[in-house]
């Protein structure tokens, strides 16, 4: 207690701290029964990195992670285009740097650098967000470094970088029914890969939507919508081409699993068996048969929510699913008291970028999404993803900590 009121967030931090818990426990369990153990321990270490790095911008002058955003933007970019010239290939995409003896993933880095460096602008007095150029230049900051990972080439990671500009933008006062003409052709592009019959759906679906919001048809509505199928139709005929093998058959075994059961389909069938087999109790800990014969390969990783659910059944999964949802309620709290702008779009951009994470990575352990390699938040296996997700909490408890002098 300090002058009065308390400097330090202890729910934030104890929500963080239950899912790194979770996280921990569910690594535990599956590298221990396959004779991965040390995984757990580098986890743990990064853990201990994570908490030494949280302290020293828990203290830092809250006006230099401002000041400093677009810095750390440029130095994020930097990374990235180092890791296209000297990265190490993981699992189809040249993601990894080495530093020494410590291998980083400079894409789960500049996720923040990218969130910090957007706010920044849309918060400048000197942003006209009304003109063509404040639309322009807002998506590029978040565009250039999505474009960096897709060369990479990561096609989920690419998602989670778009994942946060429009509620950003719409923090920041853009209007709602441009930005959606706006990502309209985008979004449909993407939609081509899947299926015509849901490209088809889609293209009305958004058109209706476009009439709707703008109350009455204006004919630049019926152009985005079809520039949208156009792309949607050229990505649908030669998804082939554009893709990488093993991200088509990702596609063919999210719309058909039983088409490759033994091979792109495999996990995807494990993970809903392990899962499933939990049941409302679980397993018991250390005791889930598809964890600890390793049914589903590294699933520390991107699958580490089957532990979670195979060894603590739903109960387990449900009260996960209460630590997340508190985190984000919790950061949206901070939204509604801290009245300074760079704050609110901060917040709101890691806010949107957690929840992408987390309806993509569970998505796909229970089949609503193709497997493509997103990490589940402060669960998965992984130092740079772990760091990146505290980052982004110490600096939310720096904005509490000076929430007087930021307008509380």
């Amino acid at each position: 207690m300090v002058n009065g009121y308390n400097k330090l967030d202890a729910w934030l931090l104890g929500f963080m701290g239950g899912l790194i818990v979770f996280g921990l426990l569910a690594i535990y369990s599956a590298s221990n029964g396959v004779g991965a153990i040390d995984l757990f321990y580098k986890q743990l270490a990064w853990f201990g990195i994570g908490l030494i790095v949280m302290a020293v911008i828990y203290y830092t002058d809250y006006r230099k992670i401002m000041d400093y955003s677009y810095g750390l933007y440029a130095v994020g970019l930097f990374f990235l285009v180092l890791v296209l010239f000297f990265g190490t290939k993981v699992a189809g995409a040249t993601s990894w740097v080495r530093i020494g003896f410590i291998g980083i993933q400079p894409s789960e880095i500049a996720k923040v650098t990218t969130i910090l460096a957007l706010a920044r602008y849309l918060s400048s007095d000197n942003t006209d967000i009304a003109s063509p150029n404040g639309v322009f230049f807002a998506i590029t900051i978040a565009v250039i470094p999505a474009g960096l990972v897709m060369l990479q080439p990561d096609m989920g990671t690419t998602l989670t970088y778009l994942s946060f500009i429009f509620p950003v933008m719409i923090m920041a006062g853009f209007n709602v029914y441009y930005l959606l003409l706006m990502a309209m052709p985008f979004f449909l592009t993407a939609i081509g890969f899947f299926n015509i019959y849901l490209l088809i759906t889609f293209t009305l679906l958004g058109f209706v939507l476009l009439v709707i919001s703008r109350k009455g048809f204006h004919f630049s509505q019926l152009i985005v919508s079809l520039t949208g199928l156009a792309g949607g139709l050229f990505t649908f005929r030669f998804a082939a081409a554009i893709l990488q093998p093993h991200q088509m058959k990702r596609i063919q075994t999210f719309l058909d699993p039983m088409s490759d059961p033994q091979g792109a389909g495999y996990n995807a069938l494990q993970a809903k068996i392990a899962i499933g087999s939990g049941g409302i109790f679980g397993k018991g800990f250390l005791e889930g048969t598809q964890t600890q014969l390793r049914f589903i390969p590294a699933q520390w990783t991107d699958f580490i929510f089957c532990v979670i659910g195979e060894e603590m059944g739903l109960i387990g999964g449900m009260i996960l699913l209460s630590l997340f949802l508190s985190l984000f309620l919790r950061m949206l709290w901070l939204v509604s008291v801290i009245k300074n702008k760079f704050v609110e779009l901060t917040l709101v951009g890691f806010v949107s970028l957690w929840l992408v994470h987390v309806m993509i990575n569970i998505g796909m352990t229970i089949g609503l999404f193709p497997v493509i390699g997103v990490p589940l938040p402060f669960l998965s296996y992984g130092g740079s993803s772990l760091l990146g997700n505290m980052v982004m909490v110490a600096i939310a408890l720096n904005f509490f900590r000076n929430k007087r002098n930021l307008g509380y």
